[in-house]
């Protein structure tokens, strides 16, 4: 049983800006704010990744070297 967690509310969702692989047996994708370089290659398996939208929780990106 989980008292704790009776008041917990939902974390906000938004549509955000995603990059997704293209290899058909990888499902890696990184959201657009948390991307390292211009050069969009997957981190798992070095194919090419392409924008797209995902419903995800948002997130913010504190990093001192994001630059919006």
């Amino acid at each position: 049983m989980a008292f704790g967690r009776q008041n917990q509310e939902k974390a906000p969702e938004e549509e955000t800006s995603v990059w997704e692989c293209t290899a058909d047996d990888c499902n890696c994708w990184m959201r657009d704010n948390f991307k390292d370089k211009q050069v969009h290659t997957c981190p798992v398996c070095q194919s090419e990744m392409k924008r797209a939208t995902k419903v995800v929780q948002v997130v913010e990106n504190k990093s001192l070297y994001y630059n919006q």
